[in-house]
């Protein structure tokens, strides 16, 4: 059995998808196994990927688009490995990505998930992610995106990891349910992540773990289909985890910062899709939260541990600055 299975669902990613394999043919690390879960691409980047110099590398080619996190949860049915390594296959991973994990994992034995660092592949320079901050207000954010690499912190705590670089042990993930399949895209990572620090765990930013990402350089960053799902799925994290009590204290403020991010999606011209995506999450919104499907239903941490991991102010969202609190 490996140590590592590597997960990379794929759609439509030809132009990324042989440089991503690259990446993970140099590899320090060489105790995985790879499984490439193909989403019906119609581009032939499923055609015949070059598997060769990967260990127990395979493809599953499906017929039908399943979106991201169904396609991730497909794939780890068939994983073995004790950890899974989540990537996009707009991705490059340095060539230490899968060994400063190791190493961090070691190092942190009661820590179950982990955040990888992303630096934007189209501006060298500058930070795609440090992981995944929450605004208190119920709102996420790839922190440290568009920042200088001048910003990256240091290893620490983190609300949860971007799918795009993490590391789950897959007993947790199993065990939790994976990613929440009516989500399709966008923000299923967010919601599991809340499930997780539901739970009582906690999620570390290793800095050294890094990977070069387009930034929705296949599905487009302001594509309406990014645009819609993003927003629906962001009102359905939520109102879906977010206890009760801290619920009705921050709904106002939610919906305060709704309607501004309406109103200047509309000077724009990114309203609609912003406006379908609000009106749909709002609509399923009690029917997600009444559902036990995808939910912790567990013992859960006290409110007061879960506030103090996320962010309690908005300008910070706004800016979209890191938000990794720092090793004592």
């Amino acid at each position: 059995m490996p140590l590592i299975s590597i997960i990379v669902v794929n759609y439509n990613g030809r132009d990324y998808l042989p440089r991503m394999l690259d990446a993970l043919r140099a590899q320090t690390f060489r105790d995985f196994e790879l499984i490439l879960l193909d989403n019906a691409s119609s581009d032939g980047s499923a055609d015949a990927p070059d598997l060769t110099g990967l260990p127990a590398a395979r493809l599953i080619r499906e017929t039908d688009n399943h979106g991201y996190a169904r396609g991730n949860n497909l794939a780890v049915k068939q994983a073995t490995g004790e950890w899974l390594v989540l990537l996009n296959p707009d991705t490059q991973a340095a060539p230490d990505f899968l060994e400063q994990f190791v190493a961090a994992s070691t190092a942190h034995p009661d820590v179950n998930a982990f955040a990888g660092c992303q630096y934007l592949m189209q501006e060298p320079g500058k930070l795609d992610g440090v992981g995944d901050a929450y605004c208190i207000f119920g709102f996420p954010w790839r922190g440290g995106f568009g920042h200088p690499v001048s910003a990256l912190p240091g290893p620490g705590e983190v609300f949860s990891a971007c799918g795009a670089a993490a590391m789950i042990r897959r007993s947790v993930y199993l065990a939790h349910g994976g990613f929440d399949e009516r989500f399709f895209m966008y923000c299923e990572d967010v919601d599991f992540g809340f499930r997780l620090r539901l739970a009582g765990e906690t999620c570390r930013f290793v800095p050294q773990a890094s990977v070069q990402h387009a930034a929705s350089g296949i599905s487009g960053r302001t594509s309406e289909r990014t645009l819609y799902h993003g927003t629906r799925n962001r009102v359905w994290t939520y109102f879906k985890n977010m206890p009760a009590g801290l619920l009705v204290l921050t709904l106002p403020g939610h919906l305060v910062l709704s309607a501004y991010l309406l109103m200047r999606a509309a000077m724009t011209g990114t309203g609609g899709p912003i406006w379908r995506g609000m009106r749909d999450g709002f609509a399923g919104a009690l029917r997600l939260r009444a559902s036990n499907q995808w939910r912790w239903t567990g013992k859960r941490a006290s409110s007061w541990r879960l506030a103090r991991a996320m962010a309690w102010n908005p300008f910070r969202m706004s800016r979209r600055l890191p938000h990794v609190r720092p090793d004592p």
